[in-house]
């Protein structure tokens, strides 16, 4: 079961159309693609995908599933939206309870185990590893956890585990984003769970006013004297929840020292997609230079490309520059115009000799969909630009540091 149904606010404009699971990244991908990928490698191949918040992007790129080789006799994907049934029923409140109003789906399949996922991080796991550990403990349900630092650890569920070896332990105490916490250990929202056990918890979260799995699943369980175990996770795993930590996650696709290689990874993605399929080979220019970059099909360049991401279809235009950015789908940047650090979401055109963003460390610009950026417009480091926007609605010609315009 996939919890990818949700919108984060903290990605501004890039959620303002599409759930955060659907979000595109590394020049071809979506977010979704990294469990989804793990799941097929794993061998797993009967998924629910629990989606709410405008499910639109996130269906059309899941279609039915074939681009994970889960279409057939024994495997599916099924999106499991929010339904109004013969018992009360409502939009799902919380992760806990979108499991719940799915207790048919599952039951109807006879699970002997449910792993339940985010659809909303990056990172490569063999699943099958932490469910032999959580049948090898006997385990009623194992979590995966990565280590953190202990600044910014406090936007995690954290716990402290008996600390037998480097493959996990038992979990002796959980909390659930706590500002005082001195746990190093960070839930991945990798739930192993024995059927009878997720069945137990969540009827009796479906009488309380939270339902969440961190908040209020895994304390029941814990305060219950139910087997709770800790799995960990040693090697890469990108939150991404905010735009500096989503933007930090794509740039560790470069480098000499890249921490992501989506090659070893054996990432899958919908290739049929309108926004990736039928695109001609990329063309570079005679004044085209690219450096430290990745660049996909579809783009012709005929400016300077450094230290960024390219999708499907990106034009640089002579004299125009893009830096330590993240373009998405058939973005334009016009004749000499320079972004850095910037984020634009697909469709955007940015006007001969504009300058969006800075070089400097410390914030982004972010361009939201279909907009249109006049000629000669300067927007500082940390402005977002809303979706949409065409060149009468830029008043200014240099908007500062903190603005929104929309």
């Amino acid at each position: 079961m996939i919890l990818a149904g949700g919108r984060v606010d903290d990605l501004g404009v890039l959620t303002f159309s599409r759930p955060k699971s659907a979000v595109p990244f590394g020049g071809l991908y979506r977010i979704i693609d990294f469990p989804m990928s793990n799941l097929m490698h794993s061998g797993i191949k009967k998924i629910g995908i629990l989606s709410q918040y405008k499910p639109f992007d996130l269906m059309e790129h899941i279609g039915g599933g074939e681009s994970w080789d889960m279409r057939g006799r024994e495997r599916f994907v099924t999106i499991l939206p929010p339904f109004k049934g013969l018992s009360t029923s409502d939009w799902y409140k919380g992760t806990a309870d979108a499991v719940y109003q799915n207790l048919d789906f599952l039951r109807n399949h006879r699970p002997e185990l449910v792993l339940i996922l985010s659809g909303d991080h990056i990172y490569k796991m063999d699943y099958q590893r932490i469910i032999s550990y959580h049948t090898a403990v006997g385990a009623d349900l194992t979590v995966a956890f990565a280590r953190v630092p202990r600044e910014g650890s406090h936007r995690f569920g954290l716990a402290r585990m008996e600390e037998n070896n480097d493959t996990g332990g038992k979990i002796l105490d959980y909390v659930e984003k706590s500002e005082g916490s001195s746990y190093e250990w960070a839930s991945l929202t990798v739930y192993v769970f024995s059927p009878y056990a997720l069945f137990e918890a969540l009827h009796e979260n479906a009488k309380h006013q939270s339902h969440e799995f961190g908040r209020n699943i895994i304390p029941w369980l814990l305060a219950n004297k139910y087997r709770v175990y800790g799995y960990k996770h040693h090697d890469y795993w990108g939150y991404a929840r905010t735009l500096d930590e989503y933007w930090q996650t794509n740039m560790d696709l470069l480098g000499e020292s890249c921490r992501i290689d989506i090659g070893s990874w054996q990432i899958c993605t919908n290739l049929a997609h309108h926004r990736t399929r039928d695109r001609q080979p990329t063309l570079l220019g005679s004044s085209s230079s690219i450096t430290d970059s990745l660049v996909h099909s579809g783009c012709i360049i005929h400016g300077t490309v450094s230290h960024s991401v390219l999708f499907p279809g990106v034009r640089v235009d002579p004299g125009a520059v893009v830096d330590h950015s993240v373009l998405f789908s058939d973005t334009i940047v016009k004749r000499d115009a320079v972004l850095r650090r910037t984020i634009a979401d697909e469709g955007v055109t940015v006007g001969s000799r504009g300058q969006i963003g800075e070089a400097e460390t410390g914030g982004l610009c972010v361009i939201g969909k279909d907009t249109r950026i006049p000629r000669g417009i300067t927007i500082r480091t940390g402005v977002m630009v809303h979706p949409g926007l065409g060149p009468a609605r830029f008043a200014k010609t240099t908007y500062e540091r903190g603005e929104t315009i929309q």
